[in-house]
């Protein structure tokens, strides 16, 4: 997705979804929450916030600090701000982190669940985010590991008809362009990052509970996620056929009133300095 999908139609579902969104990665999202705050903090900057949970749960965990999240799109900014009305002490701006600078705020923790990985240039966005950081600041980021280790984002692509998915290098903007270590090594170290550390975290990827959990998955993956957008292309017969073939799918993955997939991700740390 480029930007243009994230202040569009992704940005709106995503806003839409991020009840269902936040519960697909709760388990990933404790985790990193718990290495965001081992150390206090008194400025944070959520990286891609999203809808906010992580600003959120930040800032009701450390209520003497700021927090200002950031994401280029406005309908998930808009949520965000619903979400925290009752919170004084955190701030969301429509704003892109690759060239964001906020004035008399040098972040102390820079945090990120997910929404790094779809910076044009990352080793531009990264030396943005270490020059505005206060010195010896905290990067803390969850990224997708490589997709043979997510086989939930293959194989619902692969249920689309061929050639609906255009393909994309693998380093092209995307959910999973940060999967490769080297990569991501590379990155930050050009970018003047240090202490660069990669933990591989598994966690259950929660497509659908109640119920009747399949149908709740079906129409999440319809929603939002890796074929989203090519299914809403598809004519009404091939749009049939794979959500048939989606059903059977996720059907398979479920027990009793939940359908969770693996998920296999990275949390990156690393200091500015």
């Amino acid at each position: 997705m480029d930007r243009s999908d994230w202040e569009g139609r992704a940005g709106r579902m995503w806003a839409e979804e991020w009840r269902r969104t936040d519960r697909s990665f709760a388990g990933l999202t404790d985790q990193l929450l718990a290495r965001a705050s081992a150390r206090p903090t008194n400025r944070t900057l959520d990286i891609g916030c999203g809808a906010g949970e992580v600003s959120l749960a930040l800032a009701r965990g450390h209520p003497d600090a700021q927090v200002i999240g950031l994401d280029i799109s406005e309908p998930l900014i808009e949520a965000a701000r619903e979400r925290a009305a009752h919170l004084t002490n955190v701030t969301f701006f429509v704003a892109d982190a690759s060239d964001w600078r906020g004035s008399q705020f040098a972040p102390d923790l820079l945090v990120s669940r997910h929404g790094v990985m779809f910076f044009d240039d990352p080793v531009a966005a990264f030396t943005n985010l270490a020059k505005g950081a206060a010195p010896d600041a905290r990067l803390v980021f969850s990224c997708f590991r490589d997709r043979g280790e997510n086989p939930w984002a293959e194989r619902v692509a692969a249920l689309l008809p061929e050639g609906s998915v255009p393909s994309a290098a693998p380093d092209a903007p995307g959910p999973f362009s940060f999967a490769d270590r080297d990569r991501v090594q590379s990155i930050l170290n050009s970018a003047g990052w240090k202490e660069i550390a990669f933990e591989p975290v598994d966690f259950a990827y929660v497509a659908g509970t109640g119920e009747d959990a399949v149908e709740d998955a079906v129409s999440y993956f319809l929603a939002i996620g890796p074929a989203a957008a090519a299914a809403a292309a598809l004519d009404d017969q091939q749009h049939a056929e794979f959500t048939a073939r989606l059903r059977r799918y996720l059907a398979a993955n479920a027990q009793g009133a939940l359908v969770a997939l693996p998920g296999a991700a990275w949390i990156v740390s690393a200091r500015s300095r």
